[in-house]
């Protein structure tokens, strides 16, 4: 490859410059990662030590004058001076180009949803770290040491330590932020926090390693079953229709006494049975239940005095309910989420 045609032929194009826009095809063309000029150097190797300094040195002086010519064209129509010589290749009357604009994601859209519709309820917007201690992903919310979501297959468990050397993990529940709430705050209290969780899960259609979960409390004297069974059917049925049906059943959460987990009718077949529910008519959707004392006691709140309620529900689970989508993975892959309204 010789050095003077490659100086010619840009001498070549420079000469036929008319836009900026030009002038960066040049840069990309001679300086770009597979340009005239990178393989000039690329094929440097395969001279002889004496000419491959010579070659260097050639090299070298016309990748700088190019830079300095396209750095001067680039000055000139800045400042205008071009701008009268070509000016009759502008057409003003034309439409710009339309700018791209993005648009929140599918998650973002709900969590400012729910988070205007508890505000509306009383409800604080919560807030906590996603690298937890293991006292308040865990020990706080009663999880004894033996449960199975401590072992290594369930949690992200880091090698550093806290500042107090106690062991840290990526919070694998938003349930923390209940407890470092309650420390801060004096009953009666409410309060809700969405934020990404982590699990170490095998990933398909229907897990994920992150996914973004939100989780509800109130804390009063006279609470009862009856106060979260009202906040959460309000909730569901503001989100998916009013007429659509809803069931309690018994659930068991180390955290909460007694335990229920609420069930949807799904939204795919309204409750006739379809491979989205297993042919059972309904979609489980919601943990939740009677604060545990024990958690409340962790959170400094006496539970002679207090009781409460708190509730867990992923955010990514109603997304794909609202806008039938199948796969949990399309929202933190590359892929568009198919969205049937």
């Amino acid at each position: 490859m010789d050095i003077l045609n490659i100086k010619k032929q840009i001498e070549e194009d420079i000469s036929r410059v008319r836009t900026l826009n030009d002038l960066e095809n040049i840069s990309k063309k001679y300086l770009g990662r597979k340009g005239e000029i990178t393989r000039f150097f690329d094929e440097i190797k395969n001279f002889s030590s004496k000419q491959r300094a010579e070659k260097g040195r050639e090299g070298n002086e016309l990748k700088n004058w190019l830079i300095t010519q396209i750095e001067s064209k680039r000055q000139m129509f800045k400042k205008g001076g071009e701008e009268s010589k070509y000016k009759k290749d502008i057409d003003i009357t034309q439409p710009g180009e339309k700018i791209e604009r993005g648009n929140l994601s599918l998650i973002t859209q709900m969590k400012n949803e729910i988070e205007m519709f508890f505000l509306s309820m009383g409800f604080d917007i919560a807030e906590g770290p996603n690298v937890e201690t293991e006292f308040y992903n865990f020990d706080a919310l009663n999880i004894p040491e033996y449960h199975p979501a401590r072992d290594i297959q369930d949690t992200f468990w880091l090698k550093e330590k806290g500042i107090n050397k106690e062991k840290l993990l990526l919070r694998t529940h938003t349930s923390p932020v209940q407890i470092r709430y309650m420390r801060e705050h004096k009953p009666p209290l409410k309060m809700i926090t969405i934020g990404n969780t982590f699990r170490h899960e095998a990933i398909d259609a229907s897990h994920e390693a992150q996914f973004c979960q939100m989780e509800g409390l109130a804390v009063d004297k006279n609470i009862s079953l009856a106060n979260l069974k009202d906040v959460v059917e309000n909730f569901l049925r503001h989100f998916f229709g009013k007429k659509m049906a809803i069931q309690w059943r018994p659930g068991y959460f180390p955290f909460v006494e007694p335990g229920v987990e609420v069930d949807m009718e799904c939204l795919m077949c309204r409750g006739k049975g379809c491979p989205v529910c297993k042919n059972s008519g309904w979609l489980e959707v919601m943990g939740a239940g009677m604060v545990h004392p024990y958690v409340l006691k962790s959170g400094g709140i006496d539970p002679h005095k207090w009781q409460g309620f708190a509730f867990g529900i992923g955010i990514d689970r109603l997304v794909m309910l609202r806008h039938c989508i199948t796969d949990i993975r399309v929202f933190r892959g590359g892929q568009s989420p198919k969205i049937d309204f």
